[in-house]
């Protein structure tokens, strides 16, 4: 209960902050809306304020905002008055695909490329899979997108390059999966080259000091064979740091997947983000910032019950519940 409480606060505290923020970021919401009315007089701008609020002082805009948000309500977009909850929800499964794909897809390479340099540390394939990771690592996210459309979707034509499916699509429920596979491939490479970079690297760093333990002697001493002793029982515990990494980077999913999206016209939350800035639409921007947020404390939330089922000696320490 506690663990929730402080939760609790520590989204209230976001809500607050990232209202602030959106608050004294240069730039007037009410331009932006009388531009695209074609309203330019000071009274149309006045009306404008009035109607959304934004004339309001500081402190009562504040209020009114956490007070509907804590009723569950997020607010319209400002852009085209559609509910904020809606716009969220009709997108959060498009972004949920990419990033779990993505963290999929960097979780078992990384792991798997990690423990095999491990196992050899000195050997020209370990040196190489550190150069890809360092590589894949210092290499931005929208660079990598552009360079996959430009080599692998525009000059070898093997995949689609934007959106989800193709334009005017019709077909089965199972034509329908094949073809949102086909468009998911290139966007959840992009995102999961960042986290399989840091992936490998962990995971290689965890398992050289795990196969020096001395559990790990003793069961090579026993006559395991090595695949026993590296999977069975040095892989389970080299597994917590790069966990921890994985709860932790759910919300950083959420943030690459700004650019990701932008990229390759993803029809996610990072692309509704990505508008509602160039909009100033503040409902909808705060509205993706605090999901961000509530996926973040949530995901340190999971991640803590994942070390119980990892690391049987945290249950019995009581260490989740300190």
């Amino acid at each position: 209960m506690a663990r929730i409480a402080q939760a609790l606060g520590l989204i209230l505290a976001v809500i607050v902050l990232n209202f602030t923020l959106i608050h004294v970021a240069p730039g007037d919401a009410a331009d932006v809306i009388a531009g695209d009315q074609s309203a330019s007089s000071p009274e149309e701008l006045a009306e404008i304020r009035a109607r959304y609020g934004l004339d309001d002082p500081f402190v009562v805009q504040l209020g009114n905002y956490v007070g509907d948000v804590v009723q569950g309500d997020l607010g319209e977009s400002i852009w085209d008055g559609q509910s904020v909850t809606s716009l969220i929800f009709d997108r959060l499964g498009a972004t949920a695909l990419l990033a779990f794909s993505a963290l999929a897809f960097a979780f078992v390479v990384g792991v798997s490329i990690g423990t095999i340099a491990a196992r050899k540390p000195t050997s020209l394939l370990s040196q190489l899979i550190t150069v890809l990771a360092l590589v894949g690592f210092a290499m931005p996210a929208f660079w990598s997108g552009l360079l996959l459309l430009i080599f692998v979707a525009v000059k070898v034509d093997f995949f689609p390059v934007s959106g989800n499916h193709d334009l005017g699509f019709e077909g089965n429920w199972f034509e329908s999966l094949l073809d949102l596979g086909q468009h998911l491939i290139l966007p959840a490479l992009t995102l999961g080259f960042i986290f399989l970079a840091q992936y490998s690297r962990l995971s290689r760093a965890s398992m050289l000091e795990v196969l020096e333990s001395d559990y790990v002697r003793t069961a090579r001493a026993k006559g395991l064979s090595e695949r026993s002793v590296v999977f069975k029982h040095g892989l389970r515990n080299g597994l917590i740091p790069v966990v921890t990494i994985l709860g932790l980077q759910f919300g950083t999913a959420l943030s690459g997947a700004i650019l990701v999206e932008t990229v390759f016209a993803w029809p996610g939350i990072g692309r509704l983000a990505f508008d509602a800035l160039l909009r100033r639409d503040a409902p909808v921007l705060l509205g993706v910032l605090l999901l961000a947020s509530v996926v973040v404390i949530v995901a340190n939330l999971l991640t803590d019950l994942t070390y119980r089922l990892i690391d049987p000696r945290i249950r019995v320490t009581g260490g989740v519940n300190a």
